[in-house]
C-alpha cells in the first residue's frame, strides 16, 4: 500500500478536492477559483516541502508529463499563445506553481467575456474573475474529461 500525502493547507486554500482536475502521487492539478485568464490553474506539490529545493527527485521527475499534459489540456481548451508558471510562495508556502494562460483578445465561458488584462506585459493577478459555483464546477469536469482523455 502506498502512502498518500496529507492534503497541505495551499491545496486546501486552492479548493482541493473541488478544483481537481488530475492528481498524481506527487502533484495536485487545481483550478483557480480566481481566474487571471481563462484556465489559471495551480500545480500543487503533494511532498510537505516549502522549498523548490527540497521536492524530491522522483517529485520532480514526475513533473516533467504533468507539465506536458497541462499544456496539452490549455492549449486545446485555451488556445493560449504563452505560458506563464508564476512560483510564488509568498503567503502560501507550500511548493506550488500558478499557472497562468497567456493570450491577446478575450475567451468567453458561462456568459463571460476572459480577457488578459496584462496581455503583453505581465499577469495582472489583481484583475482576477471568480466564477459562479456551477461555472467553476462545469469547467472542472470539462477539464477532467480531456485530462482523461490524454
Amino acid at each position: 500500500m502506498t502512502d498518500v500525502p496529507e492534503i497541505s493547507p495551499t491545496a486546501s486554500k486552492f479548493g482541493y478536492p473541488g478544483t481537481c482536475i488530475a492528481e498524481t502521487p506527487s502533484w495536485l492539478v487545481l483550478l483557480r477559483p480566481q481566474q487571471v485568464t481563462f484556465c489559471s490553474l495551480v500545480l500543487v506539490c503533494r511532498e510537505p516541502v516549502t522549498a523548490f529545493g527540497d521536492v524530491s527527485p522522483q517529485a520532480l521527475a514526475a513533473l516533467q508529463p504533468v507539465l506536458k499534459n497541462i499544456e496539452l489540456l490549455l492549449t486545446d481548451v485555451v488556445r493560449y499563445q504563452k505560458i506563464n508558471y508564476l512560483m510564488l510562495m509568498m503567503v502560501d508556502p507550500d511548493v506550488h506553481f500558478h499557472i497562468i494562460p497567456r493570450y491577446d483578445g478575450m475567451r468567453e465561458y458561462a456568459g463571460l467575456g476572459l480577457v488578459d488584462a496584462g496581455w503583453p506585459g505581465p499577469p495582472r493577478l489583481d484583475q482576477a474573475v471568480q466564477l459562479s459555483p456551477d461555472a467553476q464546477a462545469a469547467l472542472v469536469q470539462t477539464l477532467r474529461e480531456k485530462w482523461g482523455g490524454r
